[in-house]
């Protein structure tokens, strides 16, 4: 049997706080940080409510070298990357050169690193740049630079499936461990905050479009009308027990225990979404059952029909109201592939202390049979939590994260 993948730092930012103390607390104290845009005018747009990282001033925490090189999400990479690493007491100096790699997820962050470059060639009279070319570009340059920044030289990858990308990329980093690599930097930090990407969200028909944000993200309620995107995410230090103890760490958050992720089928085919068929699978893939998970992190879509298809499936594999189920992610507003490893680090958090963080402004409605925790944290012992997340165009995943002894 294989050493376990353990959870031994973290990095946040998110809209409502930076750092792990910061986020935490205010999670638990039910402070939002979704507001409206500020990093544009949205005044002509349909939705102006965001979830906005606001407490990290990049300058202060990189180079000046790297601030012309990158966009706002690479830049809020690197100091995540940064600070998961010091939390894990990591120094990748003294770690073998091939022995360390970067594994993350992006999903719509291209837009406005694609926005700029071509406002670039724009100017510069160019008139034949795809696309397409600037979401590759970015892609490449934000893993790469988070390798380049931390000589990390083994596996690297990026995961490109909206949501679902972020704990798509957390299973893949938990491969390379059980392979023998010894630490992987994994997680995501998204966000498209610019006009180009509004554009393209609001396309999708999924934003809400109220404007008073203690009404604007209300997943699980009757009054559901669309989600508020966000920026930020959480950068995790991923690696095996027996790594982690030549490295000397005493502890850690917590295993990675399991992971599965499915395409759900065609629309009109008549079949059933795949999400409880991830959850049944990460659950076989970390050995345990229903009855052994203590928390649910919903993806909680904030559109009637995929918060129906969530809470079914929920209620398929627990029973109905048969375990606590949380959205936290109320609070900053969905952050693309940022926002799953952010739900992990707080499923971490809640294994660490008891209690799990609360979901904000939602009246439940009891036709989704779920019981979900709120307005306040609920003090609970958390051994076991499931992280759910969905992305557009059908991509299911699920983590199973539990305590490690």
């Amino acid at each position: 049997m294989s050493a376990p993948t353990l959870v031994t730092g973290l990095g946040i930012v998110s809209p409502n706080g930076a750092g792990i103390e910061e986020f935490w607390a205010r999670t638990l104290a039910g402070d939002s940080g979704i507001a409206t845009v500020t990093r544009f005018d949205p005044a002509s747009y349909p939705s102006r409510l965001a979830g906005e990282v606001t407490d990290v001033a990049v300058e202060d925490n990189l180079p000046n070298r790297l601030l012309p090189q990158t966009d706002r999400m690479t830049r809020l990479s690197l100091v995540a990357t940064d600070w998961a690493l010091a939390d894990a007491g990591a120094d990748t100096a003294e770690l073998p050169e091939f022995g360390t790699g970067v594994i993350t997820a992006a999903s719509s962050g291209g837009f406005e690193f694609g926005q700029n470059e071509l406002q670039k060639l724009w100017r510069k009279g160019s008139r034949h740049v795809s696309a397409y070319q600037s979401f590759a570009w970015f892609y490449a340059v934000n893993t790469g630079q988070i390798s380049i920044r931390n000589e990390m030289r083994g596996p690297s990858g990026v995961l490109v499936a909206d949501q679902a990308g972020g704990l798509d990329a957390l299973g893949q980093a938990r491969r390379q461990v059980s392979k023998g690599t010894g630490l992987i930097v994994t997680g995501g930090v998204d966000g498209s905050i610019c006009p180009w990407g509004w554009v393209a969200q609001t396309a999708q028909g999924r934003l809400s479009t109220e404007n008073s944000p203690d009404r604007g993200f209300l997943p699980f309620d009757a009054r559901a009308a669309g989600h508020v995107p966000g920026e930020g995410g959480a950068i995790l230090i991923v690696e095996d027990a027996e790594s982690a103890a030549r490295r000397g760490v005493a502890g850690a958050y917590g295993e990675i225990a399991g992971y599965a992720a499915t395409i759900d089928p065609p629309p009109g085919s008549g079949r059933e979404p795949g999400l409880r068929r991830t959850v049944e699978t990460a659950l076989a893939d970390a050995g345990c059952g229903p009855g052994d998970v203590d928390a649910v992190f919903a993806d909680a879509a904030a559109t009637p029909s995929l918060d129906r298809s969530e809470a079914d499936a929920i209620s398929a594999v627990f029973g109905p109201a048969a375990v606590p189920v949380t959205a936290p992610k109320t609070m900053t507003g969905r952050l693309h592939s940022g926002g799953g490893p952010l739900d992990v680090a707080a499923a971490l958090l809640a294994v660490r202390d008891g209690v799990i963080p609360p979901t904000v402004n939602v009246s439940p409605d009891p036709g989704y049979a779920l019981d979900l925790v709120g307005p306040g944290p609920r003090a609970a012992r958390v051994r076991t939590a499931l992280v759910l997340a969905r992305g557009h165009g059908g991509f299911n995943s699920a983590v199973v994260v539990r305590e490690h002894r």
